[in-house]
């Protein structure tokens, strides 16, 4: 059963190029950015994924605290997303990125760790966000989590998280480049 997800985020002034079926690791999405590292990459040494590829973002309202996310771009990226995982393995979370505008909800089928969820426009401009709790050995009897509006990207970080990364109303993501 396909897990639909989305990570929210800013295209900066470089247009951010995924596509929803590239397969790849994230490379044409990637472009430079800041030295800032975070809390997470220090206390955790990060770790490949495999299938996965990650990808740095930086937050409008923090403008110093480059961080490090997994990257879904693939169909199938987007379906396995942190399904079955118990960490992010050293991440600050999983970016969800469509090459067009996008409005399906996401679910937590299979999904072990309780995620907050934020979405963002083409533009980088946040939508909305909501808490996201695990729903494991339900089938697909698991509610769905719907965005306010369209998005192009969606991020999940650990539940609880978000406002402390300074994502809510007003901000803006820039995605792009190798992890510090």
């Amino acid at each position: 059963m396909e897990r639909k997800r989305a990570l929210g985020a800013v295209v900066s002034a470089l247009a951010l190029t995924a596509t929803a079926c590239s397969g790849g690791n994230g490379a044409d999405a990637q472009r430079a950015a800041g030295p800032a590292t975070t809390a997470a990459a220090a206390s955790v040494p990060r770790q490949l994924v495999e299938g996965f590829g990650a990808v740095a973002y930086r937050v409008s309202t923090m403008p110093a605290a480059e961080r490090c996310a997994l990257l879904a771009e693939s169909a199938l990226q987007k379906a396995r997303g942190l399904m079955g995982r118990t960490d992010l393995a050293g991440h600050d979370g999983m970016l969800f990125v469509w090459d067009s505008d996008t409005s399906g909800g996401f679910w937590m089928k299979d999904t072990v760790l309780p995620l907050s969820i934020a979405w963002f426009d083409a533009g980088g401009r946040f939508v909305s966000s909501a808490d996201m709790e695990p729903c494991l050995n339900r089938g697909s009897n698991c509610p769905n989590y719907d965005p306010a509006g369209p998005y192009r990207f969606a991020l999940e970080v650990p539940q609880g998280k978000l406002a402390a990364m300074g994502i809510g109303p007003g901000s803006v993501l820039q995605v792009g480049g190798p992890c510090p």
